[in-house]
């Protein structure tokens, strides 16, 4: 009879996974506003076009359960400010059209002052919205956000990741 020797705890994986700039997508929807304003158009009721400084983004969840959010992880190379809001929206080939029902909220706002060296948020927020994502991820491989840049961020200037204990 040997005596099995314990095994030492699991150590807890961090899973970093990185915004990706949709710019297929993000051209998609500037073709819808383009469209309805050359037909002189109105959009769906309820629909949501996209701004010129709104760009849409990715999160591919390598893996779906029993993530915990940890924490952001927003680097800008500038002062500015980012707005990250999440969408329910499950895009297919044929473009639905987005609608300002499918906004998430709370939305993540963060941004970098002149001279500072870190990127600010209103934590309560951030927190809850990481903790939004994680649950959403249970039910999808990926999840869109929109990202709108002001103050002088371009997307450009972003580095971008939300991170997980997995």
């Amino acid at each position: 009879y040997t005596q099995r020797k314990p095994q030492p705890p699991r150590p807890d994986w961090m899973l970093k996974l990185p915004f990706i700039r949709d710019d297929q997508l993000t051209r998609c929807m500037r073709l819808r506003f383009q469209s309805l304003q050359q037909k002189n158009m109105r959009p769906q009721d309820g629909e949501k076009l996209l701004r010129p400084n709104e760009h849409v983004y990715r999160v591919d969840f390598i893996r779906q359960h029993n993530l915990r959010f940890l924490h952001w992880d927003i680097q800008m190379e500038r002062p500015g400010k980012v707005t990250v809001t999440g969408t329910s929206q499950h895009w297919t080939p044929d473009l639905t059209h987005l609608m300002n029902r499918q906004l998430l909220e709370p939305v993540g706002i963060f941004w970098k002052k002149p001279e500072a060296k870190d990127v600010e948020c209103n934590e309560a927020d951030a927190q809850e919205f990481g903790e939004r994502i994680a649950e959403l991820a249970q039910i999808r491989k990926v999840m869109y956000f929109l990202l709108a840049f002001t103050d002088g961020l371009e997307p450009a200037q972003l580095k971008g990741s939300i991170v997980f204990k997995a």
